[in-house]
């Protein structure tokens, strides 16, 4: 009997205990987050906010730095036309990363796309019309092969297109015979390759029709992720492809389906390349792969999927080329340029991996 009322007796002390650990437990559900916090949830629902500070910040840094020139009309149309290719790379590339997958192929299948066109309208003689439906086939099969493989065998994006790569431009290289097609015979027999190299002039500035095209694929790109179902389901399997599939999206048909259209923007990039460069190189832009990617990745889409703005990797794009252009009106050599911007994807992959942490 006397326990009994020892346990009474205990009995509220132990509840006062209980609400003294339930008011702390709210008290600590109602603490107030700090400034970081506060940046840290603002970048985790904007996204598109990170590259824009970016690149306002390389703006007014290099126009300080370098003057009037950084800021003429001839200097800022040039920037938009050098990654106006840059661009619709990084528009591609967006896609298949916005799934978690990576895309390493994406400058070897829109050099291809291009031999096809020039070898086909200009060294065989057939309809220029035909050799661009070629080329953009091409650009879709390329993608649909990539997208085939990843989800046929399971495979890494990584690994599949690291493979595709070699495979594309060895395709290049036997296509071509490694030899280029100059600019006159293109414009001599294939005149109509070259129609996203023409310009107009626009407040004193030159802006070519491939300007215009890039502006374009990224509007309807936003749009399409933004206010249609397909782009809902595109950010759906990036963010976690298992409760994709649990809650009845065909996840392996959307990476096909991503890939493949994935090829055919990359195939009207290299339209864009012939009338930006003026001929058909099986070399050229080699080095298209790491300034997509890099692109992608400064506009604040995440390396991991789910999270990103197609916009920022127009963003992106812009940044490589106010930073290429700065770099080079201030005297430094091409090597502290890629010094620079690998500074950038570090930066970035870092503050992404930061900003993710809200979610955890």
């Amino acid at each position: 009997m006397s326990d009994i009322s020892k346990d009474l007796q205990d009995q509220p002390k132990f509840q006062d205990e209980i609400g003294s650990k339930d008011q702390d437990h709210h008290t600590f559900e109602l603490e107030k987050p700090n400034t970081l916090k506060k940046i840290q949830n603002f970048l985790h629902g904007n996204p598109t906010m990170v590259p824009v500070i970016i690149l306002f910040v390389s703006v007014a840094v290099f126009g300080l730095i370098a003057g009037g020139k950084f800021f003429s009309a001839f200097n800022l149309s040039l920037i938009i036309q050098q990654v106006t290719i840059v661009g619709i790379l990084a528009a591609a590339q967006t896609l298949i990363i916005l799934t978690a997958g990576i895309d390493l192929s994406v400058a070897a299948i829109m050099v291809l796309a291009s031999v096809f066109m020039g070898k086909l309208s200009v060294q065989m003689g057939l309809p220029t019309s035909f050799a661009i439906m070629v080329g953009m086939a091409s650009g879709a099969i390329c993608g649909y092969i990539n997208g085939w493989l990843v989800t046929k065998f399971r495979l890494p994006p990584f690994i599949v297109t690291l493979g595709t790569w070699n495979v594309f431009f060895a395709l290049v290289i036997f296509f071509s015979g490694s030899q280029s097609i100059r600019a006159r015979d293109i414009e001599a027999n294939a005149p109509l390759l070259h129609f996203f190299g023409k310009s107009v002039k626009v407040y004193g500035a030159q802006f070519t029709y491939g300007s215009f095209l890039m502006i374009l694929i990224f509007i309807v790109l936003w749009f399409v992720l933004n206010k249609t179902a397909w782009g809902r389901h595109v950010y759906a399997v990036g963010d976690d492809k298992d409760a994709a599939e649990l809650s009845g999206i065909r996840t392996d048909r959307m990476l096909l389906s991503v890939y493949t259209v994935a090829g055919v923007i990359l195939a009207l990039g290299a339209w864009v390349s012939i009338g930006r460069v003026g001929s058909v190189s099986p070399t050229s832009f080699y080095e298209g792969n790491l300034d997509s990617i890099t692109a992608v990745v400064i506009g604040g889409t995440s390396l991991f999927g789910g999270r990103g703005s197609i916009v920022g990797a127009l963003f992106g794009a812009l940044i490589v080329g106010v930073f290429s252009s700065g770099l080079s009106i201030a005297g430094l050599d091409v090597l502290w340029q890629r010094f620079a911007l690998g500074c950038l994807i570090i930066m970035a992959v870092g503050l992404d991996q930061w900003i993710r942490r809200i979610s955890n």
